[in-house]
């Protein structure tokens, strides 16, 4: 059984009727939206953020319709962003399928992104659920000051690491911790719970982030070369905010150079990580990384021992140890 067949195994039922539900949910009398949903139920990727609302829901002992609207209206949101985000970066693909936008063009994208939010909020009010629409719009509200933060400090590449970690907690880990908290909410926990599921989420996410920063110095191709996407997208991530901290004034004008006028130059970029490996910007990231993987457990260790909490411990160590 693979790793990810494991952590699903307490769920795996309600998580092939929240296949059929979630399909119901982005239903429309316009033909051409009935396509394009359909093409993106067909290249769903491992459902991750359903996965976690259900596993809480079933930590508590309590899986019942508004934990599936839960997850759905995770999933309606969390697919919306991923849509607008592919306008936005003009990015073909997604999960190795061409994008909306790569084949119905940028307007369609933007407005079938419009729709899945609509849906993901009708979907709530017309069940009053009015606690898991607050959570999930104050995490789509915070993702979108996450992105913007990131696109601003990005200009002046002037990035300390409270900031770095301010932008991934909004851009990243919200949603997930999102997930946790209304899967504690649907079980009708008490509100001191539900904030402890969503720290929980949030300190998961923010180490998955961190995992997602090292990919760019470590590929895992055959070849085994570092990628430099984010060096060359002009992003700050960790291990490059605590390198330029800590070495001379030549390198880190040599590096802020680099990602500010050659982040196209292979080589020049190949230095950077290389920089970034010497130094020590690795071995940090994952220290900090599994810094945030033990504060998890421990909230995760005050809730009772079983399958579905198993499988969210287990869920977390996959978040750190995943390849790709």
């Amino acid at each position: 059984m693979s790793v990810v067949n494991q952590i699903k195994f307490p769920v795996k039922k309600e998580m092939l009727l929240f296949e059929k539900k979630f399909k119901e949910s982005m239903g429309s009398s316009v033909p051409l939206l009935d396509t394009i949903t359909h093409y993106i139920i067909k290249r769903k990727g491992k459902q991750m953020r359903p996965m976690f609302v259900f596993l809480c829901g079933k930590m508590f002992g309590k899986i019942d319709e508004s934990t599936y609207r839960a997850a759905s209206l995770i999933e309606l949101l969390h697919t919306a962003t991923l849509v607008h985000d592919d306008v936005v970066d003009d990015a073909n693909l997604r999960r190795g399928f061409f994008s909306i936008n790569a084949i119905w063009k940028n307007k369609i994208a933007v407005l079938v992104g419009d729709f899945l939010l609509s849906k993901g909020l009708l979907l709530s009010l017309e069940n009053e659920d009015y606690s898991l629409l607050q959570i999930v719009s104050r995490a789509v509200k915070e993702m979108s000051e996450g992105e913007l933060l990131q696109i601003e400090k990005a200009r002046k590449l002037d990035i300390e690491e409270p900031v770095y970690f301010e932008i991934i907690r909004k851009k990243t880990a919200t949603l997930i911790a999102a997930c946790c908290a209304c899967g504690a909410s649907a079980s009708d926990q008490k509100q001191e719970t539900i904030d402890k599921m969503q720290e929980f989420g949030e300190l998961t996410g923010i180490a998955f982030q961190m995992k997602d920063d090292l990919f760019d110095y470590y590929n895992n191709d055959i070849i085994g070369k570092p990628t430099g996407i984010d060096i060359k997208e002009q992003k700050m991530t960790l291990p490059l905010i605590y390198t330029l901290n800590n070495i001379d004034t030549k390198n880190k004008k040599f590096i802020i150079k680099t990602i500010k006028n050659h982040n196209t130059d292979r080589e020049r970029v190949e230095k950077v990580l290389e920089i970034v490996k010497k130094n020590g910007g690795i071995e940090y990231t994952i220290e900090k990384m599994k810094e945030y993987q033990q504060n998890a457990l421990k909230i995760l260790h005050t809730f009772e021992d079983n399958d579905a909490r198993n499988s969210l411990e287990l869920l977390l160590n996959y978040v750190i140890d995943r390849k790709k």
